[in-house]
């Protein structure tokens, strides 16, 4: 019986090792390459903003692809965070810490004000109206000159930005663990009921499980990853105007969710990190690049509907088992 149990428990601890070793090298080795010079700080910029733009991936899939609304707003969620983070620390004086928790708090309880009157709506109308806030925050900015900068934006002290490779392991073991704490919510029971709100409201409703509640669950977990990503923003550039609340910014976001795989948190880190990259690197095109994103959408929708990765995750916890059932069945053999 102790020796059954032992196996047991060598086997649950082999993928938790191999997840905190991956996980280790994610973000050791491209600090390493930074920090000897092997990465220019350029480069290390665009990885950086690459990891940003997966956090606010997660907050729009958290959205669209687990709990099934579309919302259009979430960049005035990354604005929300952004100014409160700077209005924290330069006018409060908070420690950056503290500042950037109180902005993340502020953009939570921002999430949960507005999912109040915003999740009585679905579909088209939700769009609609998230689509309506994130123009008002905009506007909002703009005119709170004494607070925002208005139109100029705002810029931290220089003191405060993060550089090089403090502001790549920032981001990445943030990333890393959003995505850990993310993807072991989806497995537990909330998790389930507000995806099971997304197949099937009267379903869900049927079983007991309260629709509103639910997705208000979803919509402030979102808001958390949207004032997360501000705040990382607001620390990585160093500058902030009102038009990062504005609805393209929105709708990057929403192709990151749809190339990646609406449903898929690992597909949306991916996919956010190949069209930052992208971007970047056909920069020499000028405005013409702007056109790449339409038609990488378009042969999404025409050749793979579904996105990269569909609904699937990435687990290594899968690939660990799968290859070493293949080396037992080939020991087996030999």
């Amino acid at each position: 019986m102790a020796r059954i149990s032992k196996r047991k428990l060598e086997i649950s601890l082999r993928p938790g090792m191999l997840l905190t070793v991956v996980g280790v090298l994610a973000v050791a080795l491209p600090f390493a390459l930074i920090k000897t010079g092997l990465i220019d700080a350029y480069t290390a910029h665009i990885l950086t903003m690459g990891g940003v733009n997966a956090i606010m991936a997660m907050s729009v899939n958290m959205i669209v692809g687990i709990t099934g609304q579309l919302s259009l707003g979430q960049a005035g969620f990354l604005a929300i965070g952004a100014y409160s983070c700077i209005f924290f620390n330069l006018d409060l004086g908070l420690p950056l810490p503290l500042a950037a928790i109180c902005g993340i708090a502020l953009t939570t309880i921002a999430g949960f004000l507005i999912g109040f009157p915003v999740l009585k709506l679905s579909g088209d109308y939700l769009a609609i109206v998230t689509l309506g806030f994130g123009e008002i925050i905009r506007v909002v900015f703009i005119n709170l000159k004494s607070l925002t900068g208005g139109p100029n934006g705002r810029q931290f002290t220089t003191v405060m930005v993060l550089n090089g490779e403090m502001a790549f392991v920032t981001v990445a073991v943030i990333l890393i663990v959003v995505l850990a704490l993310l993807q072991n919510f989806l497995r537990s029971s909330y998790g389930r009921a507000i995806m099971a709100c997304r197949e099937d409201e009267i379903a869900a409703n049927s079983s007991g499980i309260n629709i509103f509640r639910y997705k208000m669950a979803g919509f402030v977990i979102a808001s958390f990853i949207a004032g997360l990503g501000g705040c990382l923003y607001a620390m990585v550039v160093g500058f902030v105007k009102p038009d990062i609340a504005q609805f393209l910014r929105s709708i990057d976001f929403l192709i990151f969710v749809v190339l990646g795989g609406m449903g898929s948190m690992t597909g949306s880190i991916l996919a956010s990190y190949v069209l930052t990259y992208l971007q970047e690197f056909l920069r020499f095109l000028q405005d013409y690049r702007l056109l790449i994103y339409p038609l990488i959408l378009i042969f999404v929708m025409l050749f793979r509907p579904q996105g990269l990765m569909g609904m699937k995750e990435l687990s290594l916890t899968g690939l660990y088992r799968r290859l070493t059932g293949l080396v037992r069945r080939r020991g087996a053999r030999g």
